[in-house]
């Protein structure tokens, strides 16, 4: 691009920005001849996939704006009305993120200027919330407006279909298309009125709904802390344990409300180093049962638990921890149906639902695969993510995990044990499966297509001295999964291990999930059981950072 042909972009979006920041914000651009910054945000435009849009927030195509936003919109709303869809309801949420109450509204005037029926959620609230109000009030499709974990600057907007899930090719596709066929933003409609606010009715119907993960009569007597990590979970979480008859979690007060700046944190996700912090410093005060967390928009659900052998006396569990605690649990209390877990989620899960005999299946990586899962009773990601109710939400859901993993807290107390008990039983009945995850954060994007590139060209013949004894990529896709950018690896030697590396969908991450599995015979096998599968997931990531060019 020339820069004149850059100067003209920029001013043809400048001439229709509604917005008077971002407005302010390219003009001061294009006056100072700040070519460099404009060529980065009209370098293209911010792509609409499977995780609809997440971007920094700013002027230009290439950052979340209300300009972006609205042709988002609009490009949704033609793509319903040539579904046949023209009149549908449209429900759309917002967490407390810079810019997402703006982005929900005009997404609503947009769909009401297109011939739809929009409905706002009353404030800020959690995402599980919107999933669950598409299903509950018949809409034929809901955007959540949120960056879920992302850093503050960031923002996104993600975009779900009439059954309750979030879009899957083509549907995504299909929306591109359609916003990309927008010439110009005075070409969509966007009326000051005439869409709906709705009340707490939805909200006290997710909650009325949350009671159903628990057993009638179960214990209730865990005691907790918990963190909102700055997002939106707070004021739903603690309504559903009281409605619940659990003990009012003790809150991380600095935490506790919705702070789009996230002062406290880095990065406002459970799994960053640090997050934690002050939640852990909080539970040395008053000394519960567990430490739950939410991220900001509340999808997630993160748990921790006392652990002396830890400096400060506190371990997070992995999400694959969590996911076969809350397997078995469901296994107890008789659940039937199929578990569900995506190819970057711990094998264990399959060990529990073999030795119940229920069905079992592995998706793509996402809850919109998860919750595609025909007769789904139990979804869960290694990244924090638990659909314990799939006919109430058809996505993760923080609250309802929470809740869930609160009451086995609660039913293994009355019997003098803990999480990290039954831990150990499902070692010893299935071994030991540990998981770990070598993550690389980029700045240049150029890093993990390089990586890609040189693992597909070599292909590791051993890791860690176990042999590569497959190597899949899985962008050729598989009998059982459609084409991904991904590649897998089964390693087998003394022990059995699996390696998937892939590149994030939602950050500027290469991301590399491990998993061994070390055979235990009995429990005072187990310390020298995680000795080996620690050994061994170090040096797999050793060599694999090698092998990648990393």
């Amino acid at each position: 691009m020339t820069q004149d042909d850059l100067l003209t972009r920029a001013q043809a979006w400048l001439a229709e920005d509604p917005d008077s920041e971002t407005r302010e914000e390219l003009d001061e651009l294009i006056r100072t001849g700040a070519n460099g910054e404009l060529a980065a945000r009209f370098a293209g435009t911010l792509q609409f996939g499977t995780a609809g849009l997440r971007g920094e927030l700013g002027a230009g195509p290439m950052r979340m704006n209300r300009s972006v936003v609205i042709r988002a919109a609009a490009g949704l709303a033609a793509y319903l009305k040539a579904k046949g869809q023209d009149g549908g309801l449209v429900v759309i949420g917002y967490d407390a993120r810079y810019k997402s109450a703006d982005f929900a509204r005009d997404t609503a005037a947009v769909m009401t200027g297109a011939g739809l029926r929009a409905a706002l959620l009353p404030r800020p609230l959690p995402t599980p919330v919107l999933a669950y109000a598409i299903r509950h009030l018949g809409a034929v499709a809901g955007v959540e407006v949120t960056a879920s974990h992302n850093p503050p600057r960031d923002n996104g907007y993600k975009v779900y279909l009439g059954d309750g899930s979030q879009i899957v090719p083509p549907a995504d596709a299909e929306i591109a298309a359609e916003i990309d066929a927008i010439r110009s933003l005075h070409d969509v409609p966007r009326p000051e009125t005439g869409w709906e606010t709705l009340g707490d009715e939805v909200l006290d119907a997710y909650l009325e709904r949350t009671d159903a993960v628990l057993s009638p009569g179960s214990p209730r007597t865990a005691r907790t802390v918990y963190t909102a990590m700055h997002g939106v979970g707070k004021d739903v979480l603690t309504a559903a344990f009281a409605r619940a008859g659990f003990p009012p979690p003790a809150l991380v007060a600095a935490q506790a409300e919705p702070d789009p700046a996230f002062p406290t944190v880095a990065f406002p996700n459970p799994e960053e180093p640090g997050a934690m912090d002050l939640a852990f410093e909080a539970a040395r005060a008053v000394d519960p049962d567990l430490v739950i967390a939410n991220d900001p928009d509340a999808d997630r659900c993160a748990v921790a638990v006392p652990d002396p052998e830890v400096v400060g006396g506190w371990r997070m569990l992995r999400g694959d921890e969590v996911g076969a605690l809350l397997a078995a649990h469901l296994v107890h209390k008789g659940a039937t149906g199929v578990f569900a877990e995506s190819i970057v989620s711990s094998s264990l899960l399959g060990r529990i639902a073999e030795a119940a005999g229920v069905g079992y299946e592995e998706t793509l990586t996402g809850f919109k695969w998860i919750a595609r899962v025909e007769g789904l009773r139990y979804g869960y990601e290694e990244a924090l993510g638990y659909c314990v109710d799939p006919e109430g939400v058809r996505d993760k859901d923080g609250i309802t995990a929470a809740l869930l993993v609160t009451e086995l807290a609660s039913v293994l107390k009355e019997q003098g044990r803990t999480l990290t008990d039954l831990l150990d039983d499902l070692a010893v009945a299935h071994g030991l499966h540990a998981t770990d995850q070598l993550s690389v954060r980029v700045e240049d994007l150029s890093v993990i297509a390089n990586a890609m590139a040189a693992l597909r060209e070599r292909p590791p013949v051993t890791l860690a001295g176990l042999t590569v004894v497959s190597a899949e990529d899985l962008t050729k896709g598989t009998e059982s999964l459609p084409p991904t950018d991904g590649l897998r690896y089964h390693l087998e030697g003394a022990y059995k291990a699996r390696v998937i590396v892939r590149p994030s969908g939602t950050e500027p991450k290469l991301k590399c999930y491990l998993e061994v599995v070390v055979p235990v015979a009995a429990a005072v096998d187990l310390a020298p059981a995680r000795a080996t599968a620690h050994e061994l997931l170090v040096a797999i990531k050793r060599d694999l950072s090698a092998a990648a060019g990393l």
